[in-house]
């Protein structure tokens, strides 16, 4: 594993983290807690450091399972979480994946706080990251000095912004990193999903943020596992992806087998993680891991050799020419 810093911030994170909502809900493919826990040793096993969540995450369970798994590391480890989702008053009940009220007023994020750190057993968030916020909450400056009051009490050592992508996004985005000077911006960038990502490195790269990258292999379309005559299951969160954007994806999966297999000493998946590591504003990927074999795979992308500078240029090349054009997709026989 190899580590990098989290822009501004004195917190040093592993190149692949581990994204807990694989393990917390029931949108994914791990099944039961044991599994669950088992699985977030072994990835502290294997070198990773940062661990991301959030109290909705399970209803809770998100935050409780890493107390259970690696409380006795937890000075070892980055604990990041997210908050703004009121699922306390709504008893954690949501229409299928429909959005739950968000809440980011002073009491409310005290509140949710100190709710956080119970089910997490420690004293303190490393990365404490508002969740899907409109633009209005990041004009609102009573929630950040809330925000700058909890660290001056040490409850939190940093704060942050997990962003989109149907839910707030660009425009929320910038505004995080230029007006409000936060260190950290979650977001989601991959070969698949590049837009508007690509927008913010710039941005990033002149204000010190750390980027940390989720969703890699875009639903598991560039890991090797999604199989198109068979779909997801029918509770799998993937499910509610429109089939047009399948088939459009797989098109572009078809265009990048340069990037794996014989002679390039990685995976599909281990390509996947080198290319959003290649960005160095991002200090940290967030794949979706559901077992150990992938846990094994993906800890291990950082060791693979990096994409050369002409597979990058030959990506760069079909950025516009193939993944944004509809005719050529509509064309592709490969």
């Amino acid at each position: 594993m190899k580590y990098r810093k989290l822009g501004t911030t004195d917190l040093s994170v592993s190149e692949v983290g581990f994204g807990v909502w694989t393990v917390a809900t029931s949108w994914w493919g791990v099944k039961s807690d044991a599994e669950g826990i088992d699985l977030l040793r072994k990835a502290y096993d294997q070198g990773v450091t940062l661990f991301d969540t959030a109290d909705t995450y399970g209803n809770g369970r998100g935050e409780t399972i890493l107390a259970e798994a690696l409380g006795d590391v937890r000075d070892e480890v980055v604990i990041a979480t997210k908050f703004g989702y009121d699922f306390y008053t709504n008893d954690g009940k949501r229409d299928g994946h429909k959005e739950l009220p968000q809440d980011f007023s002073p009491k409310f994020v005290r509140k949710a706080l100190e709710e956080s750190l119970r089910r997490l057993n420690t004293d303190h968030i490393d990365l404490y990251q508002l969740h899907n916020p409109r633009i209005g909450t990041i004009q609102s400056d009573e929630l950040f000095a809330t925000l700058e009051d909890l660290k001056r009490e040490g409850k939190i050592r940093h704060y942050g912004c997990a962003i989109g992508p149907d839910i707030g996004w660009e425009e929320e985005g910038i505004a995080s990193m230029r007006d409000r000077q936060v260190p950290s911006i979650q977001i989601i960038y991959s070969i698949l999903e590049q837009d508007p990502a690509r927008k913010f490195f710039p941005v990033a790269e002149e204000h010190n943020v750390g980027l940390l990258s989720r969703v890699p292999h875009a639903s598991s379309l560039l890991d090797g596992t999604y199989d198109p005559n068979k779909g997801f299951d029918e509770n799998d969160h993937r499910k509610h992806r429109k089939q047009e954007w399948l088939d459009k994806s797989m098109q572009k999966v078809e265009h990048v087998d340069f990037l794996y297999g014989e002679g390039t000493g990685r995976t599909i998946g281990q390509a996947a993680i080198q290319f959003v590591l290649a960005q160095p504003t991002i200090s940290s990927v967030l794949p979706n891991m559901l077992n150990e074999e992938q846990l094994r795979e993906f800890t291990a992308a950082p060791e693979t050799p990096p994409l050369t500078d002409e597979e990058q240029a030959k990506l760069e090349e079909f950025y516009p020419t193939v993944f944004k054009n509809e005719e050529v997709l509509a064309g592709s026989t490969r």
